[in-house]
């Protein structure tokens, strides 16, 4: 760690806060003479000799800066800010992916980069932490938590075997082997071959002690081989001891101290608004709608999804050890593939409410690294009202009552738009919150959390 390269991006971080007015000790300014511990004593409570007791990661699926800036624009203003723009540190990282031999692919898939800051190695497209040649499986922070001692979780408004969730708790040749009926394109991750079966399965399996999101068609899928064979992966679950809960009464009802398995949709949860998507020409004016009718009354909100799984954190063991939990916004993704600026406006607003409560939480306890970012940017772009784009676009009217048009030109009209190869934002606060800063890679965010959480 005391690297030339990791040394620049320290004195990157010194030279910011002089910017800004903040004292840093002369040894932190000087490019490439301080040391890791001169900058971390000018970030405060980043310090580099501190560790973090809990880590609690969100990640904004497709959430490249300008879904940030589009979210903001319509939704606080252009001169607001959101809750994730309010972290003290902030950074980029790079986000490509590899192919089987090592070389770069410059635009990665939501498997590729999370199993990025899930293993700490790059992989290929589709592929859930495993390696890009030998496909074989990488051990993930969220294995290596548990193996200390730690409580972890997993949140999300995806099925909980979507690319996100799954890199943390399974291993798995290709994504679309989410449940004991999805397994053709992963003939070797098979229980009947010796694997380690499905996302489904291994997810329960390693008894996460939260697991909340969509998925339940998944769960219900009956299992054909081993032990659990003739039993549904939620029938598996409940073997293995969890609560299994499918609205926000049953959520509300869950306790701590038994592990929660909760299933809100079959399969990604509805999102919160609505509206017409971008169309070849434009759309006229609009104001999103708020409350998508297509959302189930006791459907939880992501930020009372992140909230309760906080507190069914709170254990003895938790207590003791710490914790990890990811929260993911999964929909920010799906809706600009989509080109539905609402829809994906309203999920990124919903995300940032969960990222309040992070902080929230933060806030009270000092020895936890909150850290947001995103896994891979995305297609929407603002452009200027009088642009004729060649893609599709959509005119929205904002908070402000200003219009305002966003652009989706990343694929052919009538295909899905695509991800895009940009870096992305990072931001964080808390123990060793300053290794955000700069321009890092996906990788180096395993590093981030192991080194807070002193994990082998």
């Amino acid at each position: 760690m005391g690297s030339r390269p990791y040394r620049r991006r320290l004195a990157w971080g010194a030279a910011a806060l002089l910017a800004a007015g903040v004292a840093v000790p002369a040894a932190a300014a000087a490019s490439d003479q301080g040391g890791q511990s001169d900058v971390a004593s000018a970030l405060g409570h980043g310090s580099a000799s501190k560790k973090a007791k809990n880590v609690i990661l969100l990640i904004g699926d497709g959430m490249g800066d300008s879904e940030i800036t589009l979210a903001r624009d319509y939704t606080v203003g252009a001169a607001g800010r959101l809750n994730m723009d309010k972290f003290p540190m902030t950074g980029a990282y790079t986000t490509y992916s590899v192919d089987k031999d090592g070389k770069p692919d410059y635009v990665t898939d939501s498997a590729a980069s999370g199993s990025g800051w899930a293993t700490g190695h790059k992989t290929v497209n589709g592929r859930i932490s495993k390696t890009p040649d030998t496909d074989k499986a990488l051990p993930t922070i969220l294995e290596l938590a548990q193996r200390k001692g730690l409580a972890t979780g997993s949140v999300t408004t995806a099925e909980l075997t979507d690319a996100t969730p799954a890199v943390l708790a399974s291993h798995a040749t290709d994504r679309s082997c989410a449940g004991p009926a999805d397994m053709k394109a992963c003939p070797n991750d098979t229980v009947a071959k010796g694997g380690p079966g499905s996302i489904a399965e291994q997810s329960v399996n390693h008894k996460v002690d939260v697991l909340l999101g969509g998925g339940k068609a998944r769960f219900d899928q009956k299992i054909t081989e081993g032990r659990y064979r003739g039993l549904t992966v939620t029938q598996q679950a409940e073997k293995l001891g969890y609560q299994v809960v499918t609205d926000s009464k049953g959520l509300t009802s869950a306790r701590s101290g038994k592990p929660v398995l909760g299933l809100f949709a079959d399969g990604n949860v509805p999102v919160e608004w609505t509206g017409k998507a971008a169309a070849v020409g434009g759309t006229d004016a609009q104001r999103c709608v708020t409350n998508n009718p297509e959302r189930k009354a006791g459907t939880p909100a992501l930020e009372e999804q992140a909230r309760k799984a906080l507190s069914l954190l709170d254990t003895p063991k938790a207590k003791k050890n710490g914790f990890f939990l990811q929260i993911e916004g999964a929909s920010i993704d799906k809706r600009d593939h989509a080109a539905d600026p609402c829809g994906q406006i309203g999920e990124t607003a919903a995300f940032d409410r969960a990222v309040k409560v992070a902080r929230d939480y933060a806030a009270k306890h000092p020895d936890t690294l909150v850290v947001t970012t995103a896994d891979h940017g995305h297609t929407s772009q603002i452009v200027p009202l009088e642009a004729t784009p060649p893609g599709l676009s959509s005119t929205l009217v904002t908070n402000e009552g200003q219009k305002l048009q966003v652009n989706y030109s990343t694929n052919t009209p009538g295909k899905a738009q695509e991800h895009t190869g940009t870096q992305v934002r990072i931001a964080a606060q808390g123990p060793q919150a300053h290794r955000v800063l700069g321009v890092t890679d996906q990788t180096e965010l395993f590093t981030t959390i192991r080194t807070a959480l002193s994990l082998r």
